[in-house]
């Protein structure tokens, strides 16, 4: 029983990291059609990145500790990339440069989503799959 709790847990984490690049698809969006400016732009996003880079880290940890390892290994590398541009301090959007990178930075919102939707059907077979076997004791 503990195992369908954990594998719900993680996808509500991932649910919740995937409407936090719906939100940034969106402000961009907006950007791109002259619904709101750059400087609200920027500071939409910028507002909810760390966020994103904090529950990515923690569900990576979390597999971890539950000992999931193929999804914590699955994980890794989304959370290496995010480390990444931390480290090198690309992870805020520049309000003077935003329409010059507005496609780059879509592109790489729409890359991460389609990594997390991997994740979130991976995590829902797993589900699916421990009620299953709970099922059958």
């Amino acid at each position: 029983m503990g195992d369908i709790f954990i594998w719900l847990i993680s996808f509500f984490i991932l649910i919740a990291l995937v409407v936090l690049l719906i939100y940034q698809l969106t402000c961009l969006a907006d950007l791109e059609f002259d619904y709101i400016n750059p400087y609200d732009s920027s500071s939409r996003i910028n507002k909810v990145v760390l966020p994103e880079f904090f529950l990515q880290g923690f569900l990576c940890l979390f597999y971890l500790l539950t000992g999931h390892w193929v999804m914590s290994l699955l994980s890794t590398p989304y959370l290496y990339y995010n480390v990444r541009l931390y480290t090198s301090k690309q992870h805020l959007v520049d309000v003077t440069e935003i329409f010059n990178l507005l496609q780059r930075e879509k592109n790489q919102r729409y890359y991460k989503l389609a990594y997390l939707v991997v994740l979130l059907f991976l995590s829902l077979f797993w589900i699916i799959f421990s009620a299953l076997e709970l099922e059958d004791d």
